[in-house]
């Protein structure tokens, strides 16, 4: 039974079509592999998402998966004591590896020892290269101790 199994000639045809089926669509995946290989940059089809402590942003004018070039102001709202002695936080573009593209800051708009606190700033978006990047903003850790550090990231798309 086994003999008939594996050595019959239907089976070999078969295998051998499957084979150049697997072979074609290998084929047809290289020649689209930006598609097959990188998702996050189809904008139509990802589901982009805040990372980090998200119940701390009460809002942010650039929304997840917005696309973003140039220079671009923002605007955002935060709970949880980010602010430390009235300065500034770290709003930066980060690589989605975290590598820091460009440095920015947000400037507290309202009472920074009132909670929520409002804040502003621009981002630098010009020569960055085209694809997914995330807007890191950072609390104000002034203790540098890895236990303070609160982050937010939110995706977004260079054009």
């Amino acid at each position: 039974m086994n003999k008939i199994f594996f050595g019959s000639k239907l089976n070999t045809v078969l295998l051998l079509i499957l084979i150049v089926l697997m072979s074609v669509a290998i084929y047809l995946m290289l020649q689209n592999r930006e598609f097959y290989l990188h998702p996050f940059n189809q904008p139509e089809q990802a589901n982009y998402k805040i990372f980090g402590n998200t119940g701390d942003l009460a809002s942010f004018s650039i929304l997840p998966g917005e696309k973003v070039s140039g220079i671009v102001k923002f605007t955002g709202t935060l709970h949880g004591g980010y602010f430390f002695e009235g300065g500034n936080i770290s709003v930066d573009v980060v690589a989605m590896d975290q590598t820091l593209l460009k440095a920015g800051t947000g400037t507290p708009t309202s009472e920074w020892t009132k909670d929520p606190v409002s804040f502003d700033g621009t981002l630098d978006f010009t020569s960055l290269p085209k694809g997914l990047v995330d807007i890191k903003i950072m609390n104000d850790n002034p203790s540098g101790l890895p236990k303070n550090n609160k982050f937010i990231l939110i995706p977004v798309i260079v054009q």
